[in-house]
């Protein structure tokens, strides 16, 4: 048979190894026994019985507990504290610091209240395992959060933080709250599928890392995101924003000196301005910095292809064999569906142009392939529309599309004037350079 009373006394033993304290209050005559006490409180010195429990818990109460949390403490030590919490409900917990010996301590203080409704248990328990367990965890899903909202290649903050950071202001924009002055500077790596494809993937990496790192060192006191492979947001605020002019003009001068120089990435960069009354939130911000970044983005592409003719120039890279049978072979296809007009079509990597024969006879030019053609044909042009004749150029090395028809005067062999339309297509290479420029002159 079970002795019923050993087998509560082996509980009760069990129950009573995971508690540093255990004592046995009357609750009315504040009476106490301790049936446990585990070396870290030892040292107090309380008494292992007496009359005034609460007296007790105050006087250990002031000889351990950390100075923040004392006040709290006496506040509970007390037989009218005690009966208001246990009146709602048979037991209650407080965790609170103590310092036994130099160290600090998380204890959770359990008071139950017994069957008869006469006695309680005061148990103490030992929590600081449990605390830096929890502790730790806590730090790890902050570290976990934290390098989530981090791109891992460049160490800034990425599409994720960026988003939450776009959220927070569009509800402050909305309410009229924070920082109202800010702008938005959107960024775009030149060329990286060019690195990527001729360099390798290595290099375009270290393209993105080293633009991350001349924006930061631009806008030091802004945020800036990694939103897209090459593409980085900065929300220009405090200090940056004051002088947002300057740093934006640095940055685009130091892409273009590494263009020239090819001593590091050119970056295309757009900025605009926060207006509140005229912009509805921070995505209209953002678009037209989008709009900006791209703008300069052309011409940048024209600058570096302006670049590539001046060396070509310099230079005068002979045409080789199989380039200028594929000038001729794409000659043969515009000519055939041109269907009238003079007909023309540059090799942009050389500068290297084929044109129709009846242009050369109408015009007096020299040959039916000519090295740069823009600036001989230019002498042609009507001195008044010389202006819309470049700004025509221009728009040729920086699409990869049809050029809009535009109108010009052209002298003749014979010295007079005709009004002309000219057309013209871009064919570009696989990276999306121009690559081959195709037009049509029309007497209009």
């Amino acid at each position: 048979m079970i002795d019923h009373q050993d087998a509560f006394n082996q509980i009760a033993v069990t129950l009573s190894r995971h508690f540093e304290c255990l004592y046995y209050v009357d609750y009315e005559t504040g009476h106490y026994t301790r049936y446990v006490s585990n070396k870290l409180f030892n040292s107090l010195g309380i008494p292992e019985e007496g009359e005034d429990f609460f007296q007790a818990c105050r006087d250990s109460a002031e000889k351990c507990t950390h100075p923040d949390d004392l006040e709290r403490m006496l506040a509970l030590c007390t037989k009218e504290s005690l009966q208001a919490q246990l009146a709602e409900s048979d037991s209650h917990s407080e965790i609170f610091r103590v310092i036994v010996h130099g160290t600090l301590v998380h204890v959770r203080q359990i008071m139950l209240l017994c069957g008869d409704r006469k006695h309680v248990l005061c148990c103490m328990e030992n929590i600081e395992d449990d605390y830096r367990r929890r502790e730790e965890q806590e730090e790890n899903l902050e570290s976990a959060r934290r390098m989530a909202r981090l791109d891992e290649m460049t160490g800034i903050r990425n599409n994720n933080a960026y988003l939450e950071y776009a959220d927070t202001m569009a509800a402050q924009l909305a309410a009229g709250e924070g920082d109202q002055k800010f702008a938005v500077l959107m960024c775009d790596v030149n060329d990286l599928k060019r690195i990527n494809d001729i360099q390798g993937h290595n290099f375009g990496d270290e393209a993105i890392r080293q633009a991350s790192h001349m924006i930061c060192d631009v806008f030091r006191h802004s945020p800036v995101f990694r939103v897209g492979g090459d593409e980085f947001v900065v929300i220009v605020r405090d200090r940056d924003y004051e002088q947002r002019d300057s740093l934006y003009r640095h940055l685009v001068d130091e892409s273009v000196a590494n263009g020239r120089d090819l001593a590091g990435p050119v970056v295309a960069c757009g900025m605009a301005v926060y207006d509140p009354a005229s912009d509805h939130g921070l995505e209209a911000v953002v678009e037209r910095a989008d709009r900006e970044m791209y703008a300069h983005k052309k011409e940048l592409k024209i600058m570096r292809v302006k670049e590539g003719l001046h060396h070509i120039r310099r230079t005068q890279l002979p045409v080789p064999p199989d380039r200028k049978r594929k000038l001729d072979s794409l000659f043969g296809a515009l000519y055939t569906v041109a269907g009238g007009g003079y007909v023309y079509i540059n090799d942009m990597r050389y500068d290297y142009s084929r044109w129709s024969l009846s242009l050369i006879y109408d015009f007096d030019m020299e040959s039916e392939y000519l090295y740069n053609a823009d600036i001989v044909w230019e002498a042609h042009v009507h001195p008044d529309d010389v202006p819309k004749y470049r700004e025509a150029m221009d728009a040729t090395l920086s699409s990869a599309a049809d050029i809009r028809p535009v109108q010009y005067r052209a002298r003749r062999k014979d010295g007079t004037y005709g009004m002309y339309t000219f057309r013209g297509s871009v064919l570009c290479d696989d990276n999306g350079d121009p690559e081959y420029f195709t037009g049509i002159i029309v007497s209009v």
